[in-house]
């Protein structure tokens, strides 16, 4: 079973991303509602995949982000930006700091499960 951490503060939006990938076969979800949550989530529990807003309360997502990649336990987890932030600035940065694929919203849910089997399929086996 392959684990996708989806966080955001918007719990609307954390079910329309799960229901997105709700098609997709052997995938558990976790969510977290913040930045700081999203972190100790990821230091707990070992996750395949995130999805992952920028625009969040407490710890941005840009910053949760860098601590995933400078962790060697985490380095190699995939991470969606999923945002709101269609700048190129923030595209640029996301990317420079390891985000696997950049989407802004509103997002295309049949387009986004594609991209999370290709990810998984390029992980480790759980």
């Amino acid at each position: 079973m392959k684990k996708v951490l989806v966080v955001d503060d918007s719990a609307t939006m954390r079910r329309m991303i799960m229901a997105s990938l709700s098609g997709l076969q052997g995938i558990e979800f976790e969510q977290a509602v913040s930045g700081l949550e999203a972190i100790e989530r990821l230091t707990l529990t070992r996750m395949d995949l995130v999805v992952l807003d920028l625009n969040m309360p407490d710890v941005h997502g840009l910053e949760v982000l860098k601590f995933v990649r400078a962790q060697p336990s985490l380095g190699q987890v995939p991470i969606i930006v999923l945002t709101t932030r269609g700048d190129d600035d923030s595209r640029a940065a996301a990317l420079m700091h390891g985000a696997s694929l950049y989407l802004t919203k509103p997002f295309d849910p049949r387009a986004l499960a594609p991209e999370v089997e290709r990810l998984l399929m390029q992980g480790t086996p759980a």
